[in-house]
């Protein structure tokens, strides 16, 4: 994280030009300016998640300070997704940020009793499994994601978007499974990247399976 970003192969630190987003990959073809190997095709991914969910989140909301505070909880997001693909775990660090910034987000909305319960309740059943498998079924790191989740939205949305990661990770884990000759009924997947997924279709395109419960909340 300190002093200037290196080539993680030649370690030769890199100049302004080699780190335009997406441009300076497309023009060094995918390859270091000065050892010629190839760099991970992740750098150029996550430059244009990074921008598209920077269009998303202004369209969410135009004012600076909502703007600012939801490309931050996104951000953070986006970078619990690629380094729970990558090492398989959670930071407690980017869980933590994430429920900060969740709760600045909200209460700058204006939320009440129920949304500040949300993420507890939501958190809960993702902990459980955590106590009872002593973290082989679901790790812990899940539920501290969930509990940021649920401040971010609500208790109907993220009921929602809890439903739709479970739908996909099952939807991806058959496929993975049928087609992949890496990954069996044993094999750990991230769940982080469902569950992601899940808030996502929740809080922009707002799908959300369980708005009549708004008539008891």
């Amino acid at each position: 994280m300190r002093g200037r970003s290196k080539c993680m192969h030649c370690g030769h630190a890199l100049s302004i030009l080699d780190l335009v987003p997406l441009f300076s990959y497309l023009y060094l073809r995918g390859k270091c300016r000065y050892c010629r190997s190839r760099l991970s095709i992740q750098y150029p991914v996550v430059e244009v998640a990074a921008a598209m969910l920077a269009v998303l989140v202004y369209f969410q909301h135009q004012e600076p300070v909502q703007f600012a505070l939801g490309l931050a909880v996104w951000m953070t997001l986006l970078f619990i997704v690629v380094y729970d693909l990558r090492h398989q775990i959670i930071p407690w660090s980017a869980s933590g940020l994430l429920a900060v910034l969740s709760l600045v987000h909200v209460w700058t909305l204006g939320f009440d009793i129920w949304s500040l319960a949300a993420g507890p309740i939501l958190a809960a059943p993702l902990l459980l499994l955590s106590l009872v498998s002593r973290g082989r079924w679901m790790g812990w790191g899940d539920g501290a994601l969930q509990l940021g989740l649920g401040w971010l939205l609500g208790l109907t949305l993220g009921l929602t978007a809890f439903m739709l990661a479970f739908w996909a990770g099952a939807v991806v884990g058959v496929l993975l499974i049928l087609f992949s000759k890496r990954v069996t009924m044993k094999s750990e997947v991230p769940f982080a990247p469902f569950l992601i997924f899940g808030a996502a279709c929740a809080y922009f395109l707002h799908v959300d399976f369980f708005s009549s419960l708004t008539l008891f909340f």
